[in-house]
C-alpha cells in the first residue's frame, strides 16, 4: 500500500509539473506570437508592393485583389485571430515570400538550422570546456591570463562581425572554405554528398560557436579552480595524487554536468546567433527565412519562424532545469518542480 501510495504521488507530481510546463509554454508561444504580429504591423514595409516586386506596372485594381486574397484589407486584430483560429486547425498559412506553404518553409529550412545550431553546440561545448580546463589547471599563470582576455573579449565581439572576419581570411584570403550556402552552386540538392554539406557547415558552425564558448569556458574554469582549492583535494594533494589523477577522481565528475547544463541552457543565445550567421554566409535557415520574412513584412512565415524558435528554445531550457536539478539535489527540495532560478 505504501508503495502505491508513493507511486501515486509521483505520478500526480509529474502530471502537475507536465500541466504547468504545457500551460506556459501555449502562453509564451500566444505572446510572442501577438507580440511579432504587432511589430510586423507597424512595419513601413508595404506587403503587396513587396509581393508585386518586378512585376511590372500593377494596377490599383490588381493590388486591391492581391490586398483581399492575402486578408490584408481586413483590420490587424481580425487578421491576427484569423491567421490563430487557422494554426489551430494545423494550417499555419502561405508565404507571402516565397509564394509556398509556411510549413513546407520552415520544414526544408529547420534542418539546415538544426544541422548548424547542432555542430556549433558540439563544437562550444568541447573549445569551450577544454578551455575552461587549462585556465583552472594553469590558474595565475600567463596561460590562464592570456586565454581568459581571449574569452572576455569573445563575449564582446558581435556574431556577424567575427563571421565576416572568418570569410574573408578563411574564405575569401586562404581560399580553405567556400564564401556561403548550403551546397556547390549548380549542383541538385540531391546529388550533394555528405562531405560536401560538411565542407560548407564547418565555417558557419564555427563561427556560431564561439556565441558560447566563452561562457562555457570561463564557467568551466571557476568551477574547476573551486574544486581545485577544496579540503578533499587538499587532502589527496597530500596523499601524493597527481594532477591528472585528481581531475580523473575529482575535477571532471564536478565540473562535467555544470558545464553541459550551461549549454543547454544556451540554446536561446545560438538561435539569435544563428540569424546573424546564416545572412553573413548565405546559410539558407531559419535565420535567413525570418529576417527575409521581417523585411518583406511576410507575416504567415514570420509568425511560424517565431513560433518554431520559441518551441526549440523552450525546449533547450527545459532540459536545462532537469539536468540542473539531476545535478544540484538541493534544488529539488528548495523548488517542489525542479525548477532553476533562470526558469
Amino acid at each position: 500500500m505504501e508503495l502505491n501510495k508513493i507511486k501515486r504521488k509521483q505520478l500526480l507530481r509529474v502530471g502537475g509539473m507536465t500541466g504547468k510546463y504545457l500551460f506556459r509554454v501555449l502562453t509564451l508561444l500566444l505572446a510572442s506570437s501577438a507580440i511579432a504580429f504587432i511589430l510586423v504591423s507597424l512595419s513601413p514595409v508595404d506587403p503587396v508592393q513587396q509581393y508585386v516586386l518586378g512585376a511590372g506596372n500593377v494596377s490599383m485594381e490588381q493590388r486591391e485583389a492581391i490586398a483581399e486574397y492575402w486578408g490584408l484589407n481586413e483590420p490587424p486584430v481580425q487578421r491576427y485571430f484569423s491567421w490563430l483560429s487557422a494554426l489551430l486547425r494545423g494550417d499555419m498559412g502561405a508565404s507571402l515570400l516565397y509564394r509556398r506553404p509556411v510549413a513546407t518553409v520552415i520544414g526544408e529550412r529547420f534542418v539546415n538550422t538544426l544541422a548548424l545550431m547542432t555542430t556549433s553546440w558540439i563544437f562550444s561545448g568541447l573549445i569551450g570546456f577544454g578551455l575552461g580546463c587549462v585556465m583552472g589547471l594553469r590558474k595565475g599563470k600567463w596561460m590562464d591570463s592570456i586565454l581568459k582576455r581571449i574569452c572576455l573579449i569573445l563575449c564582446s565581439v558581435p556574431t556577424f562581425w567575427l563571421g565576416l572576419i572568418f570569410l574573408l581570411v578563411f574564405s575569401v584570403r586562404l581560399g580553405w572554405f567556400p564564401v556561403g550556402l548550403s551546397s556547390p552552386i549548380g549542383v541538385m540538392n540531391a546529388e550533394v554528398s555528405i562531405w560536401q554539406r560538411l565542407y560548407h557547415l564547418a565555417l558557419p558552425a564555427l563561427t556560431l560557436s564561439f556565441v558560447s564558448v566563452a561562457n562555457v569556458a570561463l564557467h568551466t574554469r571557476q568551477k574547476l579552480v573551486d574544486v581545485l582549492e577544496s579540503d578533499y583535494v587538499l587532502f589527496a594533494r597530500a596523499r601524493g595524487e597527481g594532477t591528472w589523477t585528481i581531475m580523473k577522481r575529482h575535477g571532471f565528475r564536478n565540473i562535467l554536468l555544470p558545464a553541459v547544463t550551461l549549454q543547454f541552457a544556451s540554446f536561446a543565445e545560438l538561435f539569435g546567433g544563428s540569424v546573424l550567421a546564416e545572412n553573413v554566409f548565405s546559410y539558407p535557415g531559419l535565420g535567413s527565412a525570418a529576417a527575409a520574412a521581417g523585411l518583406s513584412s511576410d507575416v504567415p512565415l514570420l509568425l511560424g519562424v517565431t513560433l518554431i524558435s520559441v518551441l526549440f528554445v523552450f525546449t533547450g531550457n527545459f532540459f536545462a532545469n532537469i539536468i540542473y536539478s539531476a545535478v544540484d539535489p538541493r534544488i529539488r527540495k528548495e523548488r517542489p518542480h525542479g525548477l532553476s532560478n533562470g526558469d
